[in-house]
């Protein structure tokens, strides 16, 4: 399920022609005749990130595998530029300054105890009846949490108190992600 780094590169150039053809017709990608790397037309949740001078612009994506791999990195670019709620749309003019993450996503495995996290490779969701979070295995790492403030911090985006993990109606379930940007493979 690895992607080469070719793959990855192709699936950045996607999302940066996805974003610039938002709000340039002309710059739109165009998927025909192009041979598009197969490694990157299986079923996976991707998210994509975009960031403005380091700080969060816009994250959106689907940690099921919903459609092919290439199809979610366009989705999610859009979802991500212009429908996450925390921020207003992108504007035109914000695009040159915006890089890209993409997280190609592992499938969901239930875990039954907190000793089965691992902090830097695993992301989570945290779901009890209609409330679901979920947190990308690099926000860990970034802020530096260990294993039950990142399941507290799961349980608040999900809209629970942070001590429901503790709770038997919780499922927790862990996911791993390829992780790769603009600013690693360079614009």
């Amino acid at each position: 399920m690895s992607l080469s780094k070719k793959d990855k590169q192709w699936l950045l150039k996607l999302s940066r022609a996805t974003l610039e053809g938002l709000f340039d017709s002309t710059r739109k990608p165009s998927l025909e005749n192009v041979e598009i790397p197969s490694s990157v037309t299986e079923k996976r949740g991707a998210f994509v990130t975009l960031k403005k001078k380091g700080q969060l612009r816009g994250c959106i994506g689907y940690v099921e595998e919903l459609m092919p791999l290439y199809k979610a990195v366009m989705e999610n670019t859009e979802n991500a530029a212009l429908k996450d709620p925390r921020f207003p749309p992108l504007h035109k003019d914000e695009v040159s300054q915006v890089s890209i993450e993409i997280s190609a996503m592992s499938p969901l495995t239930e875990i039954s105890g907190i000793d089965e996290i691992k902090v830097g490779k695993h992301g989570l969701v945290v779901e009890q009846g209609f409330f679901r979070g979920l947190l990308l295995p690099q926000v860990a790492v970034e802020h530096e949490m260990n294993e039950q403030q990142f399941l507290e911090q799961t349980c608040l985006k999900a809209g629970l108190p942070a001590e429901s993990w503790k709770d038997d109606n919780t499922r927790i379930y862990v996911f791993s992600a390829e992780v790769f940007s603009e600013e690693d493979e360079g614009k």
